[in-house]
């Protein structure tokens, strides 16, 4: 579409408008003729840029000879001028063009000498006839002269007044902007802009399109189209490329993607085939692995059927040939006749060792290798203890703790001695403070009063961590784990740094024998509530992770509690078992059957935070009975003792005082007592020098800690599969989801004001489309990793407080955890983002959209850490969430930061990582149309900062840090006293 002047008056003759909109009419000299190159002509063509000036009027403009100087003459005429204005018999040269001097008024032809005489209009004449142009402008004279308005030389189709957008400087040095289609305009019919009908108008205002309002008005290039620089054309987008609106230039498309000719964005199928190809290759990995855990399963199942049946064979072939043999013995050499049977083979820690065994024998090692499990056992603890004396023993005098903030002690005037390889039990009723002072004991609490000495050295005994192992009343285990995996960590962390890893598993594989777990090795632990070992077994686990590690004493609380009679009696058998290898064993016991109780090699019985008695288990009857009181001949002697002590002796003494300070004050006053506490002879210096480099030697570095929790770790998230799927699904829709959303703006999620001088062009601007991407982005990554985040430790503090306590490097098992959580949120980011940038197609790419999503999946993992510190494991998940949806929201687009910054609070949303990533978006996003729009009023306008993506970057990955730093601290310091 293109216009005309309106004509201020008729032709009078010849006359055209050229391609450049300039006016060209044929004159005749007024003067002389016109003499060029050996060629004179009596009239010729003069064009004229400006289009109010008057052709006819003056001697400046661009002059072309006729192409037939003579042809007026050969026809008989007086001239061509004579001819109507619309005729084109005799068109102007070309090749013969030449201007009226300024000075001279001579003729001289077009060069470089001349040509800075000519206006900036009129040298942009081209002297070449436009008919459509010229055709228009003929019917515009012809409206004039019948009275009419001239319709074909409006400049506005809504007849309105156009505003001059450039002049003609502006044209020449800057041209049509970059993006637009400047089709009809020259230096000479400049870029206008034309006010639009109302309904244009009203589609401009809501963000719609609306053709040019006028045949000189610039209009952005369309998308599938790019105009190059002079937004002369409009090219059609080649294929293997995509051009998007406003484009100058076409982009290539990614690897993968389909761009026929006229793409308007980028969709590359290529990570979404790589997502399916991991996918299944992941899915087939879990059935493989799977079908191999059965198959095995299977071997073994069949191996120990095979093994059975063996067994069983030679045992009754040999006892055929006892019979065979017997018949030929008199009846008179025995007393009775021998009934053949099949002997029980002792196992576990009942062996029988050789008194004479030494594990430092250099021969026995090379020559007579221990055939038992047990003696190998024994040689580990050799090995590892650096002696033969493995237990520790105890001595506590006036031993006291009394808690702040409580009116009376806990514990008060505790003396006494355990001695080292003995079995003690520790006894009272509830609130008797049986608990603290094991806790005293073994320096998990430090007592407020007395002494304590271990092997006869007083200090603290927090310094003997790593030699001393706790076992809790619950089972405090992960159920994901099978039994060997359980004891084989707590082995590797805590045995000697100088042990190779095989020598770490074939000392784990002993002590799996000897706690005859051997056929559940490869059991999963299981939970209380969905049990896949037996209780029994699932307390040995416990005890054998304490075991691991070799300690010299072991201390357990309540062991055979929830246990049945049978399974109660075989740990006991088995605790027995180690105190006669010379481990200490303490352990508190409530109401144990009389075979438990008899097993005890002493007793320490507590009330009211006091010692009643502390001696061998075999003289607890004639104490108590010199005291008064009698026992049954029939009963548990442990039901009695719990009787007396809770103060519920009067059963048992008819007469006299049974109250528990009375039997308190007996102890306290017995002359005996004060003999039996005399002190346990001390340590040798070798020995104690050995023990102090086992102390020392304890305990794998931390960076081995570190690489140990790690592979744990990932072997916990594999093992909840389903979880770990889910969370790669939700990441997956989410941005499926988001991507739909965004799907029919085709990529254009930005509108502002066009560069100067094109602001009237603008229609109505979108700054916030790009933020609420942002905000979308930012709630659907909170929702998707917020909740696996707070389960990475809110579901394991037990353990941590379990594993803390027994000396592991608490900054290792951290960041093991927190190693293991990269690859799950790079996942589920991949999920994330390839549906969401497969739909959205975004201006940033690709590999910036993922980098700052998943530093955004760092922050919420690293928030949802904070929370999984300070609430309960129930609540952690709800809590994080919410969390997750506060930090998006606080992005800077509702409020925007220009608004905060007047609040003074612009601190707060920046600290926000869901300001960071929107700030990174909307650069990314904008930055690219810096050519187009005016991007730094739409940045100032919300409040973001542009050209600094690294920073932003940065930014999220200090957020993420720092909120790690300060969930490592709220790990240390929450539930200290439970580390200890």
């Amino acid at each position: 579409m293109s216009t005309v002047p309106i004509p201020a008056q008729a032709p009078r003759g010849p006359f055209f408008i050229d391609t450049e909109s300039c006016q060209c009419a044929l004159q005749l000299f007024n003067s002389t003729a016109v003499h060029f190159e050996g060629e004179e002509a009596e009239e010729a063509w003069r064009c004229v840029g400006d289009s109010h000036a008057d052709v006819y009027d003056g001697e400046s403009g661009k002059w072309f000879l006729p192409t037939h100087p003579a042809a007026y003459a050969d026809a008989g005429a007086t001239n061509d001028i004579s001819q109507p204005f619309n005729w084109a018999g005799n068109p102007p040269d070309l090749q013969k063009t030449f201007i009226v001097d300024n000075i001279t008024h001579d003729f001289e032809p077009l060069d470089d000498t001349v040509a800075p005489q000519l206006s900036l209009l009129d040298a942009a004449c081209s002297g070449q006839n436009s008919s459509e142009q010229s055709t228009k402008y003929y019917d515009a004279v012809t409206q004039v002269e019948a009275g009419q308005t001239p319709t074909a030389a409006t400049l506005c189709f809504a007849g309105t007044q156009p505003v001059e957008l450039q002049n003609a400087s502006s044209w020449t040095t800057q041209g049509c902007n970059l993006g637009f289609f400047c089709q009809n305009n020259t230096v000479i019919r400049l870029p206008q802009w034309c006010p639009p009908y109302y309904l244009c108008n009203e589609a401009r205002l809501s963000g719609g399109f609306c053709p040019p309002q006028g045949p000189l008005e610039p209009v952005i290039c369309k998308e599938g189209n790019y105009c190059p620089k002079g937004g002369k054309e409009s090219i059609v987008c080649p294929a293997g490329q995509f051009c998007s609106k406003g484009a100058y230039k076409p982009t290539k498309c990614s690897i993968g993607s389909h761009c026929p000719a006229g793409t308007i964005k980028d969709m590359s199928f290529l990570p979404l085939g790589l997502l399916i190809f991991l996918d299944i290759l992941m899915s087939a990995f879990v059935v493989w692995n799977k079908v191999r855990n059965r198959t095995d399963k299977n071997k073994k199942t069949s191996r120990k059927a095979n093994s059975r049946k063996s067994f069983l064979k030679r045992a009754v072939t040999t006892l055929n040939a006892d019979q065979w043999a017997r018949q030929y013995e008199s009846l008179e050499d025995n007393e009775f006749e021998m009934t053949p049977r099949i002997m029980r083979v002792e196992t576990g820690f009942g062996g029988v060792v050789p008194m004479e065994f030494d594990p430092d024998d250099d021969h026995f090692e090379c020559e007579q290798k221990p055939s038992s499990d047990l003696q190998l056992f024994i040689r580990s603890m050799s090995r590892c203890i650096g002696a033969t004396n493995f237990g520790l023993s105890f001595e506590f005098e006036n031993l006291a703790f009394h808690p702040k903030r409580s009116t009376k002690p806990v514990l008060s005037e505790v003396t006494g001695k355990i001695e080292r390889g003995t079995l003690s039990g520790v006894m009272g009723a509830s609130g008797a403070g049986k608990s603290t002072f094991v806790n005293v004991l073994m320096g998990k609490q430090n007592h407020t009063g007395g002494t304590t000495k271990v092997n006869g050295v007083a200090g603290n005994i927090s310094k003997y961590k790593k030699i001393i192992g706790y076992v809790p009343q619950d089972d405090i285990v992960l159920p994901e784990l099978t039994v060997r995996e359980n004891i084989l960590h707590s082995a590797r962390i805590r045995l000697p740094a100088n042990w190779s890893d095989a020598e770490i598993q074939g000392h784990v594989d002993i002590l799996i024998s000897c706690l005859q777990l051997a056929h559940v090795k490869d059991s999963f632990v299981g939970s209380a509530a969905a049990p896949v070992i037996s209780g029994g077994q699932r307390k040995r686990v416990s005890i054998g992770m304490e075991l691991a590690a070799l300690p010299m004493a072991l201390f357990l609380d309540e062991p055979t509690s929830g246990l049945d009679a049978t399974s109660a009696a075989s740990i006991m058998t088995t605790l027995k078992e180690l105190s006669r290898l010379g481990i200490t064993i303490v352990t508190i016991i409530h109401q144990p059957r009389q075979e438990i109780f008899e097993s005890l090699d002493n007793l320490l019985l507590f009330g009211a935070g006091r010692m009643i008695y502390q001696g061998p288990e075999n003289r607890v009857e004639d104490y108590f009975e010199d005291v008064g009181f009698r026992f049954p001949k029939h009963g548990n002697p442990a039901d009695v003792v719990m009787d007396i002590i809770a103060g519920q002796g009067s059963l048992y003494k008819p007469s006299g005082d049974t109250d528990i300070m009375h039997l308190i004050e007996h102890w306290k006053n017995r002359e005996v007592n004060l003999r039996k506490h005399a002190s346990i002879q001390s340590v040798p210096t070798q020995e104690t020098q050995a023990l102090r480099k086992s102390i020392r030697l304890r305990g794998a570095p931390w960076y081995r800690q570190i690489y140990y929790c790690f592979l744990r770790s990932i072997l916990q998230q594999y093992r909840f599969k389903a979880s770990f799927f889910a969370e790669l699904g939700v990441g997956a829709l989410a941005g499926f989801l988001i991507g739909l959303a965004e799907l029919s703006q085709d990529g254009i999620n930005f509108r502002g004001i066009f560069l100067p001088p094109y602001e009237l062009l603008s229609s109505s601007i979108d700054f916030s489309s790009v933020p609420q991407m942002s905000l979308l982005v930012g709630l659907s990554i909170g929702l998707t990793a917020s909740s696996p985040g707070v389960k990475i430790f809110g579901e394991e503090k037990l353990i941590y407080w379990r594993e803390a306590a027994s000396g592991h490097n608490r900054f290792a098992y951290y960041m093991g955890k927190v190693l293991s959580t990269i690859p799950r949120m790079v996942l589920a980011n991949l999920h994330f983002c390839i549906f969401f940038y497969l739909l959205t197609t975004p201006r940033i790419s690709w590999a910036a959209a993922f980098t700052a999503n998943l530093l955004y999946f760092w922050c919420i993992y690293g928030l949802a850490s904070c929370i999984s510190m300070i609430t309960r494991r129930e609540d952690g998940p709800l809590l994080a969430v919410m969390l997750s949806l506060v930090v998006g929201v606080l992005n800077g687009m509702s409020p925007s930061l220009r608004d905060v910054r007047r609040w003074h609070m612009q601190w707060l949303w920046r600290s926000s990582p869901g300001t960071w990533l929107a700030e990174g978006y909307f650069d990314q996003n904008v930055g690219p149309l810096d050519y187009l729009y005016q991007i730094h009023p739409a940045a100032d306008y919300i409040g973001y900062r542009l050209g600094q993506f690294h920073v932003d970057l940065g930014m999220l990955m200090v957020i993420g840090t720092v909120c790690r730093v300060l969930a490592f601290v709220l790990m240390r310091v929450m539930n200290r006293h439970k580390q200890k």
